[in-house]
């Protein structure tokens, strides 16, 4: 029985998290409930956020320590700087999941994350989020057959969270409906980067598109109380302009309280893309 015990110890995958905000503080408490995984540690940058509600041997004040706690994954729900800052030596320990995957927007984190994925022997895990069908564009991305990406995501003013110039768009809004932005992801990723993790998740599973050709619509709703909303728009071979292409919708409602920037399905779908992501020795992957 001992050599049992011992075995499963070892099984146990520890894993880090990076951020204490409420995406975090539900993934660490599912972490403590479960046998198949363990917590090396939790960190924040206001530690006394965690203080009360994690033991005090698993939060870390100092996130320059991290390789000390020995995690074999690592999870980022802070901020995309987090991954500028930290991606590679991650990548260097552990196993890594991005949850603002706005970072990759930016051209040269992109490249050096996936280049360190493709030699350091750990993989680097995007979670699909809130963005339906990842793995089927993803596919159709594999084959070239992937022509065209939009996702639209409309949501309460209250819940975006925008720099300038879109921020002072948003809190101009009246009573109706109005676009705050419709363009390439990668312009909209450092003006929204709490918003369109979705959108960054697209433009890493349609990869023969990226950044630039995935496009990206924020709407702000002042009817939307209750949910938020995403829309992907999918075209694929075909004479579009003639209203020939293979084209898929889906849309997504999500329930969200007034003001949250995540919908309370996506805690789940986050949870599912953390657990899932093993089993892959390097490179980039959608969880």
């Amino acid at each position: 029985m001992a050599d049992f015990v011992k075995k499963r110890r070892v099984l146990k995958r520890r894993i880090g998290i990076v951020g204490y905000g409420h995406l975090g503080a539900y993934l660490v408490q599912e972490v403590l409930k479960r046998d198949d995984v363990e917590l090396a540690f939790v960190w924040n940058r206001s530690v006394e956020k965690v203080q009360g509600h994690v033991e005090d041997e698993l939060i870390l004040s100092n996130l320059d320590e991290f390789a000390e706690r020995n995690p074999d994954f690592i999870v980022e729900v802070a901020h995309p700087s987090i991954t500028e800052k930290y991606g590679e030596s991650f990548l260097d320990v552990a196993d890594y999941m991005v949850g603002s995957p706005t970072a990759l927007a930016n051209q040269k984190v992109e490249t050096k994350l996936r280049e360190k994925a493709s030699t350091c022997g750990h993989a680097l895990y995007v979670p699909a989020g809130a963005f339906w069908g990842a793995q089927d564009i993803k596919k159709m991305a594999d084959r070239g057959s992937l022509k065209g990406l939009k996702v639209t995501m409309r949501k309460h003013p209250s819940s975006f969270k925008l720099n300038s110039p879109l921020k002072e768009k948003n809190d101009s809004i009246g009573a109706d409906a109005a676009v705050l932005y419709d363009g390439p992801v990668r312009d909209l990723c450092p003006l929204a980067p709490n918003n369109v993790n979705t959108m960054a998740a697209a433009a890493v599973a349609a990869h023969n598109l990226g950044f630039d050709v995935v496009r990206g619509c924020l709407v702000s709703d002042p009817s939307l109380t209750d949910f938020h909303i995403v829309e992907v728009d999918v075209t694929g071979p075909g004479d579009a302009s003639q209203g020939k292409a293979f084209t898929v919708k889906t849309v997504r409602t999500n329930p969200a309280q007034v003001g949250a920037v995540t919908g309370t399905a996506t805690y789940a779908s986050f949870l599912s893309s953390m657990l899932g992501a093993r089993g892959n020795d390097g490179g980039v992957h959608l969880c």
